[in-house]
């Protein structure tokens, strides 16, 4: 199963994607409160797999995509957005993301995880 870092500025939205991951067989191997910190603990823990929220405080999660992209371009990562972000997820694809999934979340995140 996949080593996972999940990102996301809403502790809520962390703890629901840890349970589901974990009750899915994955690890997960860290959690950013926002780009920064997912870039960061991206070099640290060089997880399988990223879960990637697209709005953040400091550092949004396009930016931190280009940022894991540019010093490791096989990178997978899966964003999650909210309705509406449609552009800004086209962006993150075109910045390196491998996928999107929309909030709310739900267990079947577990499948993405695993391609």
């Amino acid at each position: 199963m996949a080593r996972v870092l999940v990102t996301d500025d809403a502790a809520f939205m962390r703890m629901m994607l840890r349970g589901y991951l974990t009750e899915g067989g994955h690890e997960v191997v860290g959690e950013a409160a926002n780009g920064k910190e997912a870039v960061d603990m991206y070099f640290i823990h060089q997880p399988d797999v990223v879960t990637m929220d697209i709005t953040m405080p400091e550092m949004d999660g396009i930016e931190a995509v280009k940022a894991i992209m540019a010093k490791c371009p096989d990178a997978k990562i899966i964003m999650c957005s909210a309705m509406g972000q449609q552009a800004m997820v086209i962006s993150a694809i075109r910045a390196g993301a491998r996928g999107f999934v929309v909030k709310p979340l739900e267990k079947e995140i577990c499948k993405l995880v695993s391609y």
